[in-house]
């Protein structure tokens, strides 16, 4: 008679080597919380990289954690703009170029239609955060998103950074 002990203990090895690959998400979507950082102040990120995800926002929510908020991630360098259609929440967004680097911040209210647009036409990323979360923290412009962490978050998201034309990846 073969012992089978050594026979289950290769499958148990082999299912929770399977699940352990499971935990965690090959991609994320548009509600995974991903950690980012700028200016040295970390926080955890929903990544909208479509104009659906993007249309809906933070829309509809009814808080938001002190160190979360959106990233938008643009296909091309522009002029931006916001609105608060159906948001609750007193929110501050942040607009950020090609290099990653924090151009301006602007405060946005609740509920107010009124576009607030970017003083700049090279916008290609926007961070809305918690209003006053940028000088709580001490963030002005020139502070820079880490370009690790974002390679990280656009990888997780499954997107083919090839397809941004303003996007460098981090040098080696």
């Amino acid at each position: 008679m073969r012992p089978i002990a050594p026979f289950f203990l290769i499958i148990l090895i082999a299912l929770l080597g399977i699940r352990c690959s499971f935990d965690r998400p090959l991609h994320a979507d548009v509600y995974d919380w991903i950690k980012l950082e700028v200016g040295g102040a970390e926080l955890e990120a929903q990544i909208a990289l479509t104009r659906k995800e993007q249309a809906e926002g933070l829309m509809h929510r009814a808080s938001l954690e002190p160190n979360q908020g959106m990233l938008f991630v643009f296909s091309k360098a522009g002029q931006q703009q916001f609105w608060m259609k159906n948001t609750s929440i007193p929110l501050d967004v942040g607009f950020f170029n090609a290099e990653g680097k924090l151009v301006e911040v602007h405060p946005l209210y609740p509920n107010d239609r009124t576009p607030v647009r970017s003083r700049s036409d090279k916008i290609v990323m926007a961070l809305e955060m918690r209003q006053g979360w940028f000088a709580n923290h001490g963030i002005r412009t020139g502070a820079t998103l880490d370009r690790d962490l974002l390679e990280q978050a656009f990888k997780l998201r499954g997107m083919n950074t090839k397809h941004f034309s303003w996007y460098t990846p981090p040098e080696d």
